[in-house]
């Protein structure tokens, strides 16, 4: 006898969580929990915040999920996902864990192209949550969430020139840590 895992699709676990059925709470966390809690760790250096705002995003995301529209595969992830950084950036903005620094990028140097071939994925997420707070919000708006500065600048209450600075010197913090780790001939 064939045993065959009916997988619920991502469509109908969508509307199990509009309509508040636990089963589809349950296998919403069972699907991306881990996702979501990768997204949290890149804005965080404490797994204890991490944890605090990924619970906080869950509770948001099971209230609002009948605000939630089916836009095609993917779209509840992507939507979760934007909860998840929003808050994110709550928990920053009401913690005041955020430092940046407001001088201007002043040089003209472009910017640094981060080679990561190599390097296991564990290890970027490592030297990410190395930075900052300041260029590691700032890195994680721009570079995952593809926010302009501009964006960014609104979210964050700095200027659109301080965010191009905060990354600038972000990319340039991992740069370094890429040719440390490169040097030590750990990605071998």
């Amino acid at each position: 006898m064939i045993f065959s895992i009916k997988r619920t699709t991502e469509e109908q676990l969508a509307a199990g969580l509009r309509r508040g059925k636990n089963s589809a709470m349950t296998e919403f966390y069972a699907q991306y929990a881990g996702r979501l809690m990768a997204v949290c760790c890149r804005y965080f250096t404490s797994d204890d915040d991490a944890k605090d705002v990924m619970q906080e995003a869950l509770i948001k995301i099971y209230e609002n999920a009948d605000k939630f529209e089916y836009k095609g595969k993917g779209s509840l992830l992507a939507w979760a996902s934007r909860i998840v950084v929003n808050e994110a950036l709550i928990f920053i903005r009401r913690n005041k864990q955020i430092t940046v620094t407001t001088d201007e990028l002043t040089d003209t140097a472009e910017d640094v192209a981060l080679d990561t071939m190599q390097i296991p994925p564990e290890k970027i997420q490592e030297m990410i949550r190395e930075l900052p707070d300041g260029y590691r919000t700032v890195f994680n708006l721009y570079v995952f969430e593809d926010m302009s500065h501009k964006e960014i600048a609104e979210k964050l209450g700095i200027s659109a020139m301080t965010s191009a600075s905060q990354l600038h010197r972000a990319k340039k913090l991992l740069y370094d840590k890429i040719i440390r780790y490169k040097k030590k001939g750990e990605y071998l």
